[in-house]
C-alpha cells in the first residue's frame, strides 16, 4: 500500500509503499476513505514541540479518518466486512476507573491514534474493533473523516444546554466553527465568535454566528456585553483557540456563575487572575479531552441525521494524497484562508 510516512526526524514527510497492516483478533482493517488534517498533525509532519519527542520513526501519522471495513479479528464488537466506520482517535483500555465508570475519553492508559500508534494516512490503515463508529448508511461518507474532530465541538459546546443562552466562541479554527453552528442549532439565544482571519470570519458568519468580533479590537469586552444584551457578560464562553489572550479575555467575559469550557492548548504556562476571574465569580470549568464515548458520537449522529448541522462547508480544499506537500503548506499559511483539510489516497 502506499502510506504517508515520517521516515527520519526533521521537517517534512514521504508518500511512499509501506507493508499492509495485519490484524489482531481485537483489530479491524479499513479501505482508507477520506482523512483530514489535525492541527495535532502540524508538529509531526515539521518535526516541533512536542512531536519531537513523542513520535519514533518510521511513522505513519494522520488520527481523523473514515472507511469501509475489508478484515475483521475474531473479537470485532459486532462490525463485519463490508460496514462504513470513522475512526475514535482515543484507544481506551477499558479495565481502569474511568473506563469502568463511563469516562473512557480521559482513560489512564490512553493511547492516540496516528500518535501513539500507526495512524490512517494511508490506503489502508488498522484500528481496534471498539474504536470504530459504524454508520448506519452511506450519506455522510464524504464527511466520515469529521467525526472526530466535529465530536470534539459537539462535547465542548454542549457539555452543559446552550438553549436560551448567550455564548461566545473565541478562535474559529475548523472546531471553532463547527462549535457556532453547533450552539445555534441547539438554541443558543446569540452566538458571538472572536476570529481574527477575514477567511474564517466570514466562514464563522455563514455557520451561524450572530456577529463576528476581532481579538484587537481595544472595546472588545464591551460589544462582547452589548451583543450578550446582559452588562455581567455571556452565560458560556467555549475556548478554542488556546491563546493567552483569549482565555483571559473570555475569563473576564463570563457572567458570575456562567460556563467557561477549555479546550484549546496553550503552548505554554499561561497567567490568569484564577480569585477573581473564577472563584469569586463561582465560573464552572470543563477541561474538554476529545470526545465522551460514545455519548457525542450519538449526539452527532442525531445533529445530522435531523438536518441540524451541516458541517461539510468547513471542509475547504482536498488533495490527493501524494499532494500532502501542498495541503500541510496550505493549512500553514499566515492568512489562516482555510477550514478543514482533506487528503484522500
Amino acid at each position: 500500500m502506499k502510506a504517508l510516512i515520517k521516515t527520519k526526524q526533521g521537517k517534512g514527510a514521504e508518500y511512499i509503499d509501506a507493508q499492509k497492516p495485519t490484524i489482531k483478533e481485537d483489530e479491524i482493517l479499513l479501505k482508507i476513505h477520506r482523512t483530514s488534517i489535525c492541527g495535532s498533525d502540524i508538529p509531526i509532519f515539521n518535526d516541533t514541540g512536542w512531536a519531537t519527542d513523542r513520535i519514533k520513526t518510521p511513522f505513519i501519522f494522520g488520527h481523523e479518518f473514515c472507511g469501509e471495513v475489508v478484515e475483521v479479528g475474531a473479537k470485532n464488537s459486532g462490525i463485519k466486512v463490508g460496514d462504513f466506520v470513522s475512526a475514535e482517535s482515543h484507544i481506551y483500555c477499558g479495565h481502569c476507573y474511568q473506563c469502568k465508570n463511563g469516562q473512557q475519553h480521559v482513560c489512564s492508559n490512553m493511547k492516540i491514534l496516528g500518535i501513539d500508534t500507526q495512524g490512517g494516512f494511508a490506503e489502508y490503515a488498522k484500528i481496534p474493533a471498539n474504536c470504530a463508529w459504524k454508520h448506519t448508511n452511506d450519506k455522510f461518507k464524504d464527511i466520515g473523516s469529521i467525526f472526530e474532530p466535529l465530536g470534539n465541538a459537539v462535547y465542548a459546546t454542549l457539555v452543559e444546554p446552550v438553549k436560551n443562552k448567550s455564548v461566545l466562541i473565541t478562535g474559529c479554527g475548523p472546531q471553532g466553527l463547527f462549535a457556532c453552528q453547533i450552539a445555534k442549532a441547539e438554541g443558543a439565544s446569540v452566538v458571538i465568535a472572536v476570529e481574527m482571519s477575514p477567511f474564517r470570519k466570514k466562514m464563522a458568519e455563514d455557520m451561524g454566528a450572530d456577529v463576528v468580533l476581532d481579538p484587537n479590537d481595544k472595546n472588545i469586552l464591551e460589544q462582547i456585553k452589548q451583543h450578550s444584551k446582559d452588562p455581567s457578560g455571556v452565560d458560556i464562553v467555549v475556548e478554542m483557540s488556546g491563546h493567552p489572550d483569549a482565555i483571559n479575555m473570555g475569563l473576564k467575559a463570563v457572567k458570575p456563575a456562567g460556563r467557561f469550557t477549555a479546550f484549546g492548548l496553550a503552548g505554554n504556562d499561561i497567567t490568569i487572575d484564577y480569585s477573581n476571574q473564577i472563584v469569586f465569580k463561582g465560573v464552572t470549568v470543563y477541561g474538554i479531552a476529545g470526545r465522551r464515548i460514545w455519548k457525542d458520537w450519538e449526539k452527532m449522529d442525531e445533529l445530522l441525521n435531523s438536518g441540524k448541522i451541516d458541517p461539510s462547508p468547513v471542509i475547504t480544499h482536498t488533495y490527493k494524497m501524494s499532494e500532502f506537500e501542498k495541503a500541510f503548506e496550505k493549512m500553514q499559511e499566515p492568512d489562516r484562508a482555510s477550514g478543514k483539510i482533506i487528503l484522500i489516497p
